[in-house]
């Protein structure tokens, strides 16, 4: 197994020759004679490490049965698993605050996942994913609000909770500013379609390099209460560190308790544009009462449609391939479109 690298000091060996030492292991080494320039290289030790790491997120994906959709693909720093973003299960069914988005397939979505973990004493928020399930939809935190900051972790943010704003599916999704389908609890319908389903199954990766677990501990043992941190993790043996899923607030990741390669290049899932070049498709936004009869159905062709009612006034939004790569045909009446029939094409 691999273990989580928490330390970092330079180790004299003798013979001019200084290590780095990473969590207990010399990552690389340096050699000096007289004035000389220093010369780098990696240890034999620090690479195994992030080998046997990788194949750990490959075989995450592999053992819970999605090896056909996500591919686990590694660099010197980070494994990224690359998707769609558009899980099989049933999708957007039972939302009543519809903010009038739906789930359009992603182009090669890449979440990147440290190889090299290392805890931090502070801990960092973003307004977008924290990390990815193993099916290859991104986890987000549970709120609607923006980013949260430090005083934000430390209280439920009833008004932004996701959840109450009943805006989440019953699989604990839904799509968001770009059409995106993510996470913000617990992912209920990717979990029962698991063929390694149970507690001491990975159900996702957080991109500092940590797994996301279910609401037990590994060991099938319940998690005492307050024993969760504010990013609602705790200390692992194996891996150093690890996050749950949790029954209520923060219900998943909320935050990343460790270092973050490329933290500024972290991804987002494009917003749908028009094709040709243009604006980001319009969306909605929560209306008071919501919205009745939420129903998100895929045909044989490789259309959807999303069908509602406000007001007894029909809605919808329905989609299919254009033709083009990444484009799709719309045609929506929307609240937001005060019902008015439109129609484009828009692409990733």
């Amino acid at each position: 197994m691999v273990r989580a690298m928490t330390s970092l000091a330079w180790v004299a060996l003798g013979g001019g020759v200084i290590a780095l030492v990473i969590g207990g292991v010399a990552a690389f080494q340096t050699w000096r004679a007289g004035d000389a320039q220093l010369q780098i290289t990696e240890t034999p030790a620090a690479a195994a490490m992030r080998a046997k790491r990788c194949a750990t997120i490959k075989e995450s994906v592999a053992d819970a049965g999605f090896a056909g959709k996500v591919t686990v693909a590694c660099d010197a720093r980070k494994a990224e698993l690359i998707s769609d973003t558009y899980p099989d299960h049933d999708l957007m069914n039972g939302i009543v605050g519809a903010i009038e988005q739906v789930p359009v397939p992603a182009h090669n979505h890449a979440a990147p996942v440290a190889l090299e973990p290392r805890l931090t004493a502070r801990p960092k928020t973003r307004d977008s994913s924290l990390g990815v399930a193993v099916n290859g939809v991104p986890i987000f935190d549970y709120t609607a609000g923006g980013e949260m900051s430090g005083e934000d972790l430390k209280h439920h943010q009833e008004e932004h909770d996701t959840l109450l704003r009943k805006e989440l599916d019953t699989c604990g999704g839904h799509a968001g500013r770009g059409d995106d389908y993510h996470y913000h609890k617990l992912p209920t319908c990717m979990i029962d379609a698991m063929k390694n389903k149970g507690d001491a199954a990975i159900i996702g990766w957080a991109f500092d390099g940590f797994p996301i677990y279910g609401t037990n501990n590994p060991d099938g043992s319940a998690i005492p209460a307050g024993k969760l941190d504010v990013c609602n993790g705790q200390p692992d043996p194996v891996y150093g560190y690890r996050y749950h899923a949790s029954d209520g607030p923060p219900y998943i990741i909320q935050c990343l308790m460790g270092e973050i390669p490329g933290e500024r290049r972290l991804p987002r899932v494009p917003p749908l544009r028009a094709a040709g070049g243009g604006g980001a498709r319009q969306g909605g936004r929560p209306m008071p009462g919501g919205v009745q009869g939420l129903t998100f159905k895929k045909n044989a062709r490789g259309g959807r449609v999303m069908e509602y009612t406000r007001d007894g006034e029909a809605y919808y939004i329905r989609y299919r391939p254009s033709g083009k790569p990444h484009c799709y045909q719309f045609e929506t009446r929307t609240i937001v479109g005060n019902g008015v029939v439109q129609t484009g094409e828009y692409c990733r």
